[in-house]
């Protein structure tokens, strides 16, 4: 019996059934294939001829054909492909009798797709197109098929490159027609009896502050006083969970997007336009459907109670954020003692948070002036002023109230399954030589404790105003901070110095909201069928969100790029950002735009040791120092549109020649 048993353990590893594993393919540009597999140290290399239609990116079932020899490196076939990355390619489309076929840009190989003439739409031969991959058997002699989605404007690279960082990044360029479908079919009359389901709150003056370019507005205020002198403040969300019916195919691409993609010059949205300027959008004089949270708050912003549950609104004016910040400077305005009210909480919220542990990292966020044609002509700072902070500090309060009730509610004695936001005390391996190179600059950092580490940071975020090393402190101490997530380990908020913290606030935007209003629905009325997935779940939203950060530096970079081919030649201040054993970053102080100084452009002065403790780079002989903050002088030498990638020179102002000079006759007199 036991032979037996032998035989068809042999059997079954022979055949890979044992050593069948899941992960993600990564096609080299030679085109040699490696899957990582969470857990596994080292991972599985895959030869071209073992894909089994897998393309870059894909989430893979992968058999392990090789785990004998000691130190080597496993190989591996495909055996199925779980989930794609993408399916829409950009290249060109070439003609052929009876067919085409697409050839792609990407620099990962591979195979040309297959489209019937029924496919190519009004393409022709050598246009530049978007091509979706329809179906691929896993046939060896079946071809990749698919149909052209989009002839590409050859005038406008601008449109191609940033259509490509979508795809690249995993978002699909347009919805599926099962989904739009969906969409369509959604009525836009609110109907009595939806009405008599919610709280009416119509009558209560509430108002919605956006951006000036914003088009969907998911979040709403609403300010009332009481007889019993307390302020009624409500947070109105709206109720995209109300349209958007589980694994409903217009559901299932909002997960599998689960965020939208924002870039320079358009927004990749989660959900269609319908849904998400329409119906779900609270625009001025429109009765809407929303999930709120409404609070009784005194004058010292002490909140006495507050209700969760679904309602109807009808928002009264709608501001942006420029808008609110004047009539919050010059105390005059339309609705102007509500919005002075309203910001006078908010500001003592924001305190408090500080007060109890919350880091105040400040943030600048680099906008770019856009012609007609998406190119950019100018560059702006935006900064967060107090109608930013008056809006965020209300969206902070129900996202953390909505994640403590959740947090109370157990199902036979154990936690919801819940998508909390959640973000891990900083990293100890990084948060060690930025507490010493703080100590540099005479700033003092205690490390005993999560709670001291955040008093320290205040204290340097503090101090550091205005003087030469806040740039360089301010983003190193971001860069010690740990990535925050969603998880059903509710292990709270350490930057935002919150226990329990989610997000309730942006559903049109972010798919976790969504989830985040069903749980919270479900449990209002006692019908709650806990998600087994939800980790799981919770891994692929954060998984998309940081894509879609991916793809917005990529897109940002690229327009630095174009904006910095116009100064080909020209000299800029600009302060160092980082720094590596190949070179130094420098950020112009004028534009903000990052370039690289290669370290063999400065092989001239002398030879450069990276001192990774130091953040610097050290000359050999002259001593020179180019260290993260320090100020300098460069020259941009080329702007890769392709690459993305700035490259600059540094230039040698006088008085830095006179004192290398210096140095060196010293040396040489020693």
């Amino acid at each position: 019996m036991g032979r037996k048993n032998a035989k068809k353990r042999k059997t079954k590893e022979r055949s890979g059934h044992l050593h069948v594993l899941k992960g993600t393919l990564d096609i080299t540009r030679s085109g040699m294939g490696f899957v990582t597999v969470d857990g596994l140290e080292t991972d599985i290399m895959i030869r071209p001829a073992d894909f089994n239609t897998a393309l870059h990116g894909d989430i893979v079932k992968v058999a392990v054909r090789d785990t004998s020899g000691r130190g080597r490196r496993m190989q591996g076939t495909v055996k199925e492909v779980l989930q794609r990355k993408r399916t829409e390619f950009i290249g060109e489309l070439q003609m052929n009798k009876g067919f085409a076929f697409f050839v792609s840009e990407s620099d990962k190989p591979m195979p040309d797709i297959f489209i019937p003439l029924q496919s190519i739409g009004k393409a022709k031969g050598g246009d530049r197109v978007v091509v979706k991959l329809t179906s691929w058997e896993t046939d060896e002699n079946k071809r990749p098929v698919g149909e052209v989605v989009t002839v590409l404007d050859a005038e406008n690279s601008n449109d191609a490159a940033m259509k490509e960082i979508l795809l690249d990044a995993g978002f699909p360029l347009q919805f599926s027609d099962e989904a739009l479908e969906v969409a369509a079919r959604i009525p836009e009359l609110i109907s009595a009896e939806e009405v008599k389901k919610r709280k009416d709150i119509r009558e209560i003056f509430t108002i919605t502050i956006d951006p000036v370019d914003a088009k969907d507005f998911d979040d709403a205020i609403s300010f009332r006083k009481l007889k019993n002198g307390y302020y009624e403040i409500g947070i109105h969300i709206a109720d995209v969970s109300h349209y958007l019916e589980p694994e409903s195919p217009l559901d299932k691409e909002a997960y599998g997007r689960a965020t939208s993609v924002y870039l320079p010059d358009r927004v990749n949205p989660m959900l269609p336009e319908h849904i998400s300027n329409v119906l779900c959008s609270l625009r001025p004089k429109e009765d809407k459907l929303t999930f709120s949270a409404i609070f009784q708050i005194n004058g010292k912003a002490e909140i006495k109670q507050y209700w969760l549950g679904k309602t109807v609104i009808h928002s009264d004016h709608r501001f942006t954020y420029e808008e609110v910040q004047d009539i919050i400077e010059t105390k005059a305005g339309l609705y102007a003692e509500e919005i002075l009210i309203l910001n006078d909480i908010a500001q003592r919220f924001r305190k408090k948070r500080f007060n109890n542990g919350a880091i105040n990292f400040s943030s600048q966020e680099v906008r770019f002036k856009l012609d007609e044609k998406g190119d950019p002509v100018g560059i702006m700072i935006k900064e967060s002023k107090e109608a930013h902070q008056l809006i965020e500090e209300f969206m902070l309060l129900a996202n953390r109230t909505v994640a403590e009730n959740i947090s109370k509610i157990k199902v036979q004695n154990k936690p919801i399954p819940f998508p909390y936001r959640t973000h891990d005390d900083p990293d100890e391996e990084k948060l060690v030589p930025f507490a010493a190179f703080a100590r540099k600059f005479g700033h003092k950092f205690d490390t005993s404790s999560p709670e001291a580490i955040a008093a320290s940071f205040n204290r340097l975020l503090k101090d550091v105003q205005g003087k030469p090393e806040q740039h360089v402190l301010e983003q190193l101490g971001i860069r010690t901070m740990a990535k925050a997530k969603y998880t059903t380990e509710n292990v709270g908020h350490y930057g935002l110095g919150f226990e329990h913290y989610c997000h309730f606030t942006s559903p049109i935007r972010r798919y976790p909201d969504v989830q985040v209003h069903r749980i919270l629905f479900a449990v209002l009325n006692n019908q709650l069928s806990p998600d087994k997935k939800m980790e799981e779940k919770c891994k692929h939203t954060s998984e998309r969100e940081r894509a879609a950060m991916q793809a917005e530096r990529d897109s940002n970079k690229y327009k630095q790029v174009q904006y910095m081919r116009n100064y080909l030649g020209e000299e800029f201040d600009g302060v160092i950002s980082g720094v590596a054993s190949f070179g130094f970053w420098v950020e112009t102080v004028e534009h903000k735009c990052e370039g690289l100084v290669s370290v063999n452009s400065l092989l001239e002065y002398d030879e450069f040791r990276h001192v990774e403790s130091d953040y610097s780079l050290v000359g050999h002989r002259s001593g020179q120092k180019f260290r993260m903050g320090d100020k300098v002088r460069i020259r941009v030498v080329a702007a890769s549109l392709a690459k993305r990638q700035l490259d600059y020179d540094w230039v040698v102002v006088a008085d830095e020649i006179e004192e290398k000079t210096v140095k060196q006759t010293r040396k040489k007199r020693k």
